[in-house]
């Protein structure tokens, strides 16, 4: 039987483990170094959010971080949007990474170890990844990439697609990629607003035992990208690649023959505020918005993520699950800052069966591990006890994100892999490639709770007049700028789409669409889309907590809620629920249902209506999409919600399209229950 409890003590750092962490060594470089004392987190954090110059400053020198150039100063300007980092510095992103490669015997330990659905263990050695990146490096420049040119990469969770953007980096060009199981009019959404000159992809892939075919996409692909140039073809042995047609003068190559080139690394040194790459939101209620961010403010993020609030080292093997298309895929291969291997994946997570995982992160050494949170529901709905399916002793990490992680799931980690394990949920976002809210090496774990506000992320809980709040839900702000917020949009020449997307609400201040709770003691619990919000009687809920309630019960796998309101009449709530095979709806299920969620919540928060459905729409990050069946129901044009193209399981829609049918005529003929 689960506990409900939120804030129950889960782990304690031992002394060895707190003192070994990165971010006590930091503490103690900064008495050495700076001259600057903290006896907790809570006075670091403190510190990193007030003195942003002396804290950034900090993380520059404590990892080395090596400029071409040296910056006049390290914040121009402390606005937000439009703040200047560390302006006239000039680095790569690429720079920062081989300067782990070694030499000698440590040129051969492991960069990159990867699996497959088809493919056993294998490693790529620094020197080997060196290689290949200075291959394909040269033969970019071959095909005439220079500095800001645009190269698109269609290709799955394997190391030629590290290899490609490692490439790209290196040119000053600028790296865009998705993954092949999204269709193509969400990748020609992305791709057609950037122009690339360039498109590395694989002819087809794997996924849950069964062969993709893309030729057919890639044809549709080189014709709706008038941009492209050139179009390097990485085989996953489909039979039909010859007959793929393209449009004349687009030049083909073979992803052989653009890595057989002897040639040395040569990188370009580019301004800090140089684009890096373009990712994309999640573009399943609209044209997705093109986010580019910097090579300076990526590295210096991500070198103070991985390393303080993941706790990475260069004896590490990290191995975050994730579809090239995530912003998790980049926040893996960041790993590779601090000479951490990285380990990939590709494939279905519960294919053969949920313990796939399980036994990669055993085959591969894993040390730290991390997914989206509905990856650990659903091992946790089906049973799985990871520690009786594989050597879990090297890991001593888990991390979660994508969505809440319930209190339930923490106590399941506890009990079924291993009872003293660090458990660090982060949250963060796309949109500045990185976190707001994550795990602490040298504090406690709290059931259903983050460890701690980010350094460097002054991140509060704001109630509709801009007032912080502790102990209560508000909106996520953050009222200090990062390194790695965005440039601006690809193609958003005024900032004004920029603007609207994070700075609306509360102006000079990012507002980032979440619901958020700091604890007493500084942690941080995440409450879902705070325009997803359950507004009950003029009591505001964040959807995950309901969820907590419903999918704590065996016979539900998944949930979905939505509170729809109407000018002048009451508002109705429909409760969705995926059921375990055999269980059926009835009548008792849902008295069940209804009287643990008056129990839990408040009645004002039983829904109208409790409806079995075959599944839960799903971004291709793992967001429940409660927002565009929320439009649906309130009579949006279902060609209007959501692209398909975009969600991880299009078909669940289905069901919602012919509801909604029902529905709205219900309502017409005022028959609807509201």
């Amino acid at each position: 039987m689960t506990s409900l409890e939120e804030g129950k003590l889960m782990w304690t750092p031992s002394p060895a483990f707190r003192d070994d962490s990165s971010i006590a060594h930091f503490m103690r470089w900064l008495e050495s170094e700076r001259g600057l004392a903290f006896a907790d987190y809570a006075t670091l954090w403190q510190w990193s959010v007030t003195d942003l110059e002396g804290f950034w400053d900090a993380i520059r020198a404590y990892f080395d971080l090596r400029f071409d150039t040296p910056p006049s100063r390290v914040l121009g300007d402390a606005g937000m949007p439009g703040a200047r980092w560390f302006e006239g510095a000039s680095l790569n992103y690429v720079q920062q990474v081989f300067r782990h490669a070694g030499s000698g015997a440590a040129r051969q330990r492991a960069a990159i170890r990867y699996a497959g659905e088809s493919v056993e263990v294998t490693d790529l050695g620094w020197d080997a990844l060196e290689q290949q990146v200075a291959s394909l490096a040269h033969a970019l420049r071959e095909m005439g990439i220079t500095r800001g040119d645009r190269v698109a990469g269609y290709l799955p969770n394997i190391p030629a697609t590290v290899v490609a953007f490692l490439a790209t980096a290196s040119l000053g060009a600028i790296w865009s990629g998705c993954a092949p199981d999204m269709g193509q009019v969400a990748v020609i959404d992305r791709f057609r607003q950037i122009e690339p000159k360039v498109l590395i992809a694989v002819d087809g892939y794997r996924y849950g035992g069964k062969a993709y075919d893309r030729a057919p996409v890639l044809a549709d692909l080189a014709t709706a990208l008038p941009s492209l140039t050139d179009l390097v073809l990485v085989q996953a042995g489909n039979p039909g690649e010859g007959t793929i047609p393209l449009p004349p003068g687009l030049r083909r190559h073979a992803w052989q023959d653009v890595l057989a080139h002897r040639v040395p690394l040569a990188i370009e040194p580019v301004p800090f505020d140089h684009p890096l790459w373009i990712v994309y939101s999640s573009g399943t209620t609209g044209m997705p918005k093109p986010i580019v961010h910097g090579h300076g403010g990526i590295v210096i993020e991500q070198l103070k993520l991985m390393a303080f609030h993941n706790n990475l080292g260069p004896d590490d093997v990290f191995h975050w699950y994730s579809s090239s298309g995530w912003i998790m895929w980049n926040a893996q291969v960041a790993g590779l800052l601090l000479g951490t291997t990285i380990a990939l994946y590709d494939g279905n997570p519960a294919w053969p069966d949920a313990g796939v995982l399980w036994r990669f992160v055993d085959a591969a050494g894993v040390t730290a591990f991390g997914a989206g949170a509905a990856f650990f529901t659903s091992c946790m709905k089906a049973g799985i006890e990871p520690a009786r399916l594989a050597d879990l002793s090297r890991l001593r990490a888990l991390g979660s994100t994508g969505s809440p992680l319930p209190a339930e799931a923490y106590d399941w980690i506890y009990r079924h892999v291993r009872t003293d394990i660090w458990l660090a949920p982060m949250s963060g976002g796309t949109d500045f490639a990185g976190s707001f809210v994550a795990g602490c090496p040298i504090l406690p774990v709290y059931s259903g709770e983050m460890q701690c506000r980010c350094l460097g992320a002054k991140v509060e809980a704001f109630d509709e007049a801009g007032h912080a709040l502790t102990e209560e839900v508000g909106e996520l702000v953050c009222t200090a700028p990062m390194p790695s917020m965005p440039l601006f949009l690809w193609g958003d020449a005024d900032g004004k789409r920029y603007r609207d997307s994070y700075f609306d609400t509360y102006p000079g201040v990012w507002r980032h669409g979440d619901w958020i709770k700091i604890t007493a003691h500084g942690g941080a619990i995440i409450y879902g889309r705070s325009d997803a919000t359950i507004n009950r009687h003029g009591i505001r809920m964040g959807t995950s907590e309901l969820y907590r309630v419903v999918e704590d019960l065996p016979e539900v796998l998944d949930s979905m809620v939505v509170d729809l309101e109407y000018l002048g009449r009451d508002s109705y709530m429909p409760l969705f629920v995926v059921l375990r095979e055999g269980a059926v709806l009835d009548d008792a299920l849902r008295d069940i249902m209804r009287a643990r969620i008056r129990s839990a919540l408040s009645s004002r928060h039983v829904p109208n209506e409790i409806l079995q459905v075959p599944g839960v729409p799903r971004t291709l990050s793992g967001k429940k999409m409660e927002v565009p069946v929320k439009k649906l129901l309130l009579g949006h044009a279902p060609d209007k919600i959501a692209n398909r193209d975009a969600m991880a399981n299009p078909e669940t829609l289905d069901w919602y399209f012919a509801y909604a049918g029902h529905f709205l005529a219900a309502r017409a003929s005022e028959s609807a229950p509201v």
